[in-house]
């Protein structure tokens, strides 16, 4: 992306959330500056786990949310994106809320939804845990983080529930049915490891283009996709991990 930038004369820099909450600005109409200049769009590299914020660092984002400047993502876009909000839009009578008078969309959109429970304080909550205890094959437990390598499955999900099941720790993850996609024979090339057939499961991701001012929808369409294969016996984990590998899709 820097380098795409630096190509189109666009000048990058890039600054920690300290070095935000030491030198950043806001003018009296809300324009972003850092060493004097200002600032047109904000790329978030980190801010996407806990462990990235201080209190410190929480002023420096709200700064950043108050600007002008256009965020990529923004708070909001952000936490729309979080699993518990998944799980909040999957309940009954949430998407004709957010939707109304499109029975149709909503029935689309309904359609791609895998199953997703609450972990939250309360029968409900202490019904689906003793579910996912007793049959730990069916279910992956998502914790609120982005990117690979964090959900648990099987065993490892069973031992983390019991322990936490009559804390109020569960409620910071969510349950999801776990998606059983059809493996194939393929071949996965890797630097240093040797070539040959293994059983592989793949996932398609679709690319998207959302932009907006306000409540107003500038533009949202598709822009690409990334297909990611990798050998049925991992259970989680993506590219950046080691596990998968880049793929394309054979279309017939």
């Amino acid at each position: 992306l820097s380098n795409s930038s630096l190509n189109r004369n666009i000048r990058v820099i890039r600054k920690r959330f300290r070095d935000v909450f030491e030198k950043g600005s806001l003018d009296d109409a809300k324009r972003l500056y850092m060493d004097g200049q200002e600032v047109a769009v904000v790329y978030y590299r980190e801010g996407y786990v806990p462990e990235n914020y201080n209190q410190q660092n929480w002023e420096a984002r709200l700064l950043l949310e108050r600007s002008r400047a256009v965020k990529c993502p923004d708070i909001a876009t952000q936490l729309a994106g979080t699993k518990k909000v998944q799980q909040e839009l999957s309940q009954p009578g949430m998407l004709e809320r957010l939707l109304p008078g499109r029975a149709e969309a909503v029935a689309r959109i309904r359609a791609t939804f895998a199953g997703l429970y609450s972990l939250d304080m309360g029968e409900e909550g202490d019904k689906i845990a003793a579910t996912a205890i007793a049959d730990p094959n069916r279910f992956v437990l998502k914790p609120q983080r982005e990117g690979g390598g964090n959900n648990l499955y099987g065993e490892e999900l069973r031992q983390v529930l019991e322990k936490i099941r009559d804390s109020p720790e569960r409620t910071s993850y969510i349950l999801m049915d776990k998606i059983k996609p059809q493996p194939s024979m393929n071949y996965l090339l890797r630097a240093h490891s040797p070539l040959e057939v293994s059983e592989c499961i793949s996932e398609l991701g679709i690319f998207g283009v959302y932009v907006r001012q306000g409540k107003e929808m500038v533009m949202n369409k598709a822009a690409g996709h990334l297909l990611r294969t990798k050998a049925i016996e991992h259970a989680d984990g993506g590219v950046a991990a080691g596990v998968a590998v880049l793929d394309t899709p054979y279309l017939v």
